[in-house]
């Protein structure tokens, strides 16, 4: 109680560190030292006092945390450390290798110490302090950017407006905004009583809840924060382990869940696992699995990461959630990359809170194994936001007219043909240049820098190119007039002309970087190289078969079938006609790599052809070889007749496959227009002795920046004279080339004693063998 003698600061100043004391011991301690009607008593009587001496209002003030007027809407955040997504585990295999890979790249043979913890459903979010004092609230977006919820973060209890204690300069706390069952419950009854819609599930109340323009709805939602790491410290010490940071973030006054556990080696994370399984309906509220961390950080810096998720930690996911229900029919979708995917459509049912009636069928393959058929009675499961999925097919109750499910021929979008490479499941629509559901994904990737390099054509753009029916294929890109562009939205004559301008610079590109921006499935900037490099030319690309396709170095069977399929496809060579038609040039070598064309043999052909599945399978390597050698080129081979093949020394049975295959048609045919390709291939090849590539077998480095000409031009004249460009330094490096701030990979070859050259340098070694920026 207030005396006569405190002032009014002096009281508001007491309530307040009273009030925060009391919900550090409810939130975080779980223990509550007073009634929840004693706290209320108290934070009316500091809302008196604040009211009384708007003085004394402060930004940590217990009624300080719902503000006045609504938000127009969220800014932007950019992640200083990015929020990173997690790897996952579905089963004991996938936790043994976990922790196998731990201790393989730690070189440890003791087990290794970790911190288990459930994983929440609900919304990852960061919240920076800075001197104790709460600054900013971020969701976690795409992991690089979110939004700012800074006020709506404010009006969470469990979240302190100040630290505790010791505070840091600067201390970065990613954690999860969750629903209790209880707190959800209460919220849709709520919802009902006022005639307003229930939410369908704890994780879906939290997330609509913590992004509401309204902070003061926010703030009636029963929304629960729980940390459960740091992403920067600054003015303190980093701990040595991940369990005593926890512990410097309880102190802090935030909460961690109470059924976090330190756990040392696999077996007690596999009991950790169980138990909370087991208990899983009884916590009061929804989790989708485990985490486990590596405890040490000094270990957690050591293992890194890899793509998007740490290598020290893996996400151990429960089993998921089930339900029967009845499949109606398969609808065929296609995807932006040209994937074609079954999808069930399904007598609605709920799962979890939520009303599902489509599931993934993933592919054909899927499809076999569960024996699905239209009618079928099927189980499906849903767990957490992953995509509900057909899983098992309850077969005694299959009705009589169940009808088997087939993979159309076709594309359902733009009729092209679906083809399906060899050793995949997944099918694909080869329609990539035409197919309206990949149009502007096709338009992005073949306008990025790597590949057309077309300025000012970004995503935006491409959208409303496309949504206006000014671009149907990537011709109408060079059929563009500035007027119709200028008039969209956010565009100007300027801009316009800029674009236009952009397209007509972009017709004059080396080949390689045109088949890369073709978009063919599994066609990276190397493989595209290669292809250019070999063929030397667009037209020998266009018709050569996979056999030849075969020879190109790193070129297997999969992406040899890509190709191929690719520019079967009338529709794209319709397209890439029109391209040319209207000026684009894609310039090649002018001739074939000479080491291509000698890998062109009779043996090559032979031993394609058992690859693409010709009826040579009973024949040995030997025998393969034996024909070879006996052959000058493919046609002779088409001629040769028994008495020929005897003369090879095969076996009578050897012999007679071949025959067989020989006089196929179909096979006849290909192999005569195999022959005629690769003759007009030797007839265009240099002569070996005229190719100069003097830095052919050598590995250079990059670093640093250079001022006379881009990292990927430097890349590009070092390949054309014959050098492997690699993104690390190694003993097997032959020479480095650094610009301006190099780093690293100039102290390691400087350590290995591998030559380095400056920019200085590497123009004069370029300008020796006639390569200049501007070439």
């Amino acid at each position: 109680m207030s005396t006569s003698a405190e002032t009014p600061g002096a009281e508001a100043a007491r309530l307040r560190a009273r009030l925060n004391d009391w919900s550090y011991r409810y939130y975080v301690l779980d223990d509550p030292a007073v009634p929840d009607a004693e706290y209320d008593r108290l934070f009316r009587q500091l809302q008196a006092l604040e009211e009384a001496h708007p003085e004394l209002i402060s930004a940590d003030s217990p009624t300080q945390r719902v503000g006045d007027r609504p938000l127009e809407g969220f800014e932007e955040v950019r992640h200083e450390v990015p929020m990173l997504s997690l790897g996952n585990a579905f089963d004991d295999a996938d936790l043994m290798d976990f922790d196998r890979r731990i201790r393989e790249r730690l070189d440890l043979d003791g087990d290794v110490e970790y911190v288990a913890e459930p994983k929440l459903d609900g919304l990852a979010v960061s919240l920076v302090y800075e001197n104790g004092q709460l600054v900013r609230g971020a969701t976690r977006g795409d992991g690089q950017t979110g939004e700012n919820i800074t006020s709506n973060i404010r009006t969470l209890r469990s979240v302190p407006l100040t630290l505790r204690g010791d505070a840091p300069a600067l201390v970065e706390i990613r954690g999860e905004v969750m629903m209790t069952h209880e707190g959800f419950a209460e919220l849709n009854e709520r919802q009902l009583a006022a005639g307003l819609k229930t939410f369908a599930n704890p994780r879906n109340a939290a997330a609509g809840s913590l992004r509401q323009l309204d902070m003061k709805l926010t703030a009636q939602r029963p929304l629960e924060f729980f940390a459960y790491s740091v992403a920067r410290l600054e003015g303190q010490d980093w701990p040595a382990r991940h369990s005593e940071l926890l512990e410097k973030v309880r102190d802090w006054g935030l909460r961690v869940n109470r059924e976090v556990r330190t756990c040392a080696g696999v077996q007690a994370l596999r009991a950790f696992y169980d138990d909370i399984l087991k208990r899983r309906d009884r916590l009061g509220y929804d989790i989708d699995g485990v985490v486990y961390k590596v405890d040490r950080l000094d270990w957690q810096n050591d293992l890194g990461f890899v793509s998007r998720a740490p290598r020290w930690a893996v996400a151990h996911k429960f089993p998921a959630q089930e339900e029967i229900t009845v499949l109606r029919e398969v609808e065929f979708q296609v995807g932006r990359t040209g994937a074609i995917t079954p999808v069930a459509r399904l007598e609605p049912v709920q799962v979890g809170g939520v009303t599902v009636s489509n599931a993934t069928l993933h592919n054909m393959d899927e499809i076999t194994r569960l024996d699905l058929r239209i009618g079928d009675t099927v189980v499906i499961y849903r767990a957490g936001d992953v995509i509900p999925k057909v899983v098992s097919v309850v077969t005694e109750r299959r009705p009589a007219d169940a009808r088997p499910i087939s993979l159309p021929a076709h594309c359902p979008v733009c009729g092209s043909e679906i083809f399906t490479p060899e050793g995949e499941a997944i099918a694909r629509c080869t329609g990539g240049l035409i197919c309206s559901a990949q149009r502007k994904e096709a338009l992005r990737h073949f306008a990025s820098r790597r590949a057309m390099d077309i300025e000012g054509l970004g995503e935006k753009l491409v959208d409303a190119l496309v949504e206006q029916g000014l671009v149907h294929t990537l011709a109408d890109l060079y059929r563009l007039e500035a007027e119709p562009v200028a008039a969209l939205e956010r565009m100007g004559e300027k801009s316009a002309t800029n674009l236009i301008a952009a397209l007509e610079k972009s017709k004059q590109m080396p080949l390689s970087r045109f088949l890369f921006a073709l978009g063919i499935l599994q066609i990276g900037e190397e493989t595209a190289k290669a292809l250019a490099s070999s063929f030397g030319e667009l037209p020998a690309i266009r018709q050569a078969d996979e056999i030849l396709l075969l020879a190109v170095p790193d070129v297997g069977g999969k992406v040899a079938q890509s190709v191929a399929a690719f520019f079967h496809e009338a529709h794209n060579q319709e397209v890439i006609d029109e391209l040319l038609a209207l000026g684009l040039t894609a310039r090649g070598n002018g001739a074939p790599a000479p080491e291509f064309v000698a890998r062109l043999t009779v043996a090559h052909v032979l031993n394609a052809a058992k690859t693409l599945n010709a009826p040579l399978q009973g024949i040995g390597q030997k025998s393969l070889e034996k024909l070879g050698e006996q052959f000058a080129d493919v046609g002779a081979l088409l001629h040769a007749d028994a008495q020929v093949l005897a003369d090879a020394g095969l076996p009578e049975n050897a012999a007679s496959a071949v025959r067989a295959w020989l006089s196929d048609a179909d096979w006849a045919a290909r192999l005569q227009r195999c022959h005629e390709q690769i003759a007009a291939l030797r007839e265009r090849a240099p002569a070996t002795e005229q190719v100069q590539r003097p830095l052919a077998g050598q590995t250079w480095v990059l670093t640093g920046s250079l001022a006379s000409l881009t990292r990927d031009q430097a890349k590009a004249m070092l390949e054309q004279l014959g050098a492997k460009v690699a993104g690390s330094v190694s003993k097997n490096t032959a020479c480095v080339a650094a610009g301006e701030a190099a780093g690293s990979k100039l102290a390691k070859a400087e350590e290995l004693g591998i030559p380095v050259l400056d920019e200085a340098g590497l123009l004069a070694m370029l300008a020796e063998h006639g390569l200049t920026p501007s070439a």
